[in-house]
């Protein structure tokens, strides 16, 4: 493959899982005038980052500071203005909605609102098996497989999505992105819209989960710690740009930045709860 800006491209299975170099990503709002084009919104600039193979990083920051911006391009929802995304060496954004099939296969993303990502008007089993039957995959018993994976019962499979409750519809959303075997699950607030009492179990089934299947997780937060139950590396986010990054119990022992620790003084903490 050739390299970008005159960049080698590390090889697969060699250098970081995923990879963003110098990413930036300019928004322009809806014009206002006939003579002057919208004003530019920077919501990423100059980022950075490596994931490792089975690494458990975490992305933390309030509302507007970026991150959801940064989860879009690396699922390649999105392109970034400038900079690269690889994925296992390849760059992202070189490559057309066609030739990314291999990342639909490869990464899923659980999302924070299990109602919204969950079709109404299909049965469970039809909701866990929905990846497999777009990337053309037998499902066989791997729907009654996953359920078990994820804490439910075999019976849940002929139910609909609204006879359960908001935590049993996080558990069968990620069912759902586990079906097709991924090497990355991507957590966007997994447990955000859920009630306090129940976060601590889908952080704890998470944090299992990807421990017993080798995966890599990408974790995306406000609360810092939330990563820290469930992640060894956090990059914090503020403003567009990542203002902190390193081992999670260092970043939480001794913040250096001070958005950091006005973050950790401001959100609630999971503390006896998980």
């Amino acid at each position: 493959m050739p390299s970008h800006a005159g960049t080698p491209v590390p090889d697969p299975g060699t250098g970081p899982l995923i990879e963003a170099r110098d990413v930036t990503r300019v928004y322009r709002r809806p014009r206002t005038s006939l003579t002057r084009p919208g004003e530019a919104v920077h919501a990423l600039k100059g980022v950075s980052l490596a994931v490792r193979r089975g690494e458990r990083f975490g992305i933390v920051g309030e509302s507007g500071s970026g991150k959801s911006t940064l989860l879009r391009l690396l699922c390649a929802l999105d392109r970034p203005t400038s900079g690269v995304i690889r994925f296992d060496g390849q760059d992202l954004a070189a490559r057309s909605e066609r030739r990314l099939r291999f990342l639909r296969h490869s990464l899923q993303i659980v999302f924070q609102d299990p109602m919204s990502s969950l079709d109404p008007r299909m049965r469970v089993r039809d909701l866990v098996a929905e990846p497999l039957v777009a990337l053309g995959e037998p499902v066989g018993g791997r729907v009654a497989e996953l359920l078990d994976e994820v804490g439910l019962p075999a019976s849940a499979a002929d139910r609909y999505p609204h006879q359960f409750s908001g935590g049993q519809r996080q558990r069968i959303a990620i069912a759902r992105a586990l079906a097709p075997r991924p090497k990355v699950l991507v957590a966007d607030e997994p447990v955000s819209a859920l009630d306090v009492s129940v976060r601590g179990q889908i952080l704890n089934l998470l944090a299992d989960l990807v421990d017993e299947l080798g995966l890599t997780l990408v974790f995306v937060s406000h609360d810092l710690s939330v990563v820290r139950h469930v992640c060894e590396t956090v990059a914090v986010m503020n403003d567009g740009e990542i203002v902190e990054t390193g081992p999670v119990d260092d970043v939480w022992a001794d913040p250096r930045h001070p958005y950091t620790r006005t973050l950790l003084r401001a959100v609630p903490t999971l503390e006896g709860l998980l």
